[in-house]
């Protein structure tokens, strides 16, 4: 596993100090340098030092995390998390448009920083896979190897990867169905190389069926077998897709104009459920999944359409 590298930037040595600790206690990388203000870093030290994510404070004296995100963005390609004790919508909406990919509000809450941490460390890793898939993709493409040539385990490789970046980005990742939409992905790619899928699309019977026959892994399962493995991946798919409508509820409490709000929810949910979810948690009233109406069937199309979409394999 490759270590990931850290910078801090905060004009608070006990916050520096408590990151690093966290950083250090759970093995999440190594803290390559510190700076007290924005002005202390540029492009090329982050560069230089191979930073992958970069820890910010909002307001700092001298130049603040803003400014310094903005003069950053055209040579620094790692992870951003921006930090501050600051709820203004318009200052973190500019944040995340500037490409920060997560924010924390002081004071610091040590497992909240190891999730976030841990959701942008896997988010460079997706990244990271798709950018060789992209790459080898790309050599395909100068052997004038046609798109209905394309082999169909790069294929599958490509959305795979490409769905699991899509599950990351909608906080799903770490749910126990995000393991069966990637196989429902994978069955969706392997049936459309057999016939074209694009006007019919798999009843979510048969995807359940299928993906449950392969967990099974016999050549000739018991039919309950089948028909009980079935059901409990559609019980755990809908409480990850029900985990990813409470994730975009929550950026949307923040900010209407987050990126990932602003894209997702009308491509894979109903506004309407979304809003329900965002009332309930402005009211302190935690969102329950059996008020909820969750269209399996839209997510898993999407989701294939959005990782078709991601690798230029849309036909």
């Amino acid at each position: 596993m490759i270590t990931m590298r850290f910078f801090i930037v905060d004009d608070d040595e006990a916050i520096r100090s408590m990151l690093a600790e966290i950083i250090e206690d759970y093995d999440l990388g190594e803290v390559i340098g510190e700076a007290e203000n924005g002005a202390a870093i540029d492009g090329n030290l982050l560069t230089v030092k191979a930073i992958d994510i970069l820890i910010i404070d909002l307001l700092m004296p001298i130049r603040d995390g803003i400014q310094t995100v903005r003069e950053l963005i055209p040579t620094y390609k790692g992870g951003i998390i921006m930090l501050s004790q600051v709820e203004d919508k318009e200052m973190i909406g500019n944040a995340y448009s500037l490409g920060v990919h997560y924010y924390i509000t002081k004071p610091i809450n040590r497992l909240e920083v190891l999730s976030i941490i841990q959701n942008v460390m896997e988010h460079i890793r997706l990244q990271n896979v798709i950018c060789n898939i992209e790459k080898n993709l790309n050599v395909l493409n100068s052997e004038k190897v046609i798109h209905t040539s394309t082999p169909i385990t790069t294929k599958r490789n490509a959305i795979s990867a490409s769905g699991q970046d899509l599950l990351a980005q909608l906080g799903m990742i770490g749910e126990s169905g995000s393991k069966d939409l990637l196989d429902m992905l994978d069955y969706l790619c392997i049936s459309e190389n057999e016939e074209p899928i694009n006007h019919e699309f798999p009843s979510l019977k048969d995807i359940f069926t299928s993906v449950a026959m392969k967990k099974l892994g016999m050549k000739t399962p018991n039919p309950n077998d089948i028909k009980k493995e079935a059901k409990a991946i559609e019980q755990r798919v809908r409480r990850t897709i029900f985990q990813g409508i409470t994730h975009l509820a929550s950026l949307g409490i923040i900010d209407y104009t987050n990126p990932t709000f602003e894209e997702y929810t009308p491509k894979f949910f109903d506004f309407t459920e979304i809003r329900k979810i965002m009332l309930n948690l402005q009211s302190n009233i935690k969102p329950s999944i059996g008020n909820s109406r969750i269209n399996i069937k839209r997510f898993v199309k999407v989701l294939f359409i959005e990782a078709k979409k991601a690798n230029n394999l849309l036909s």
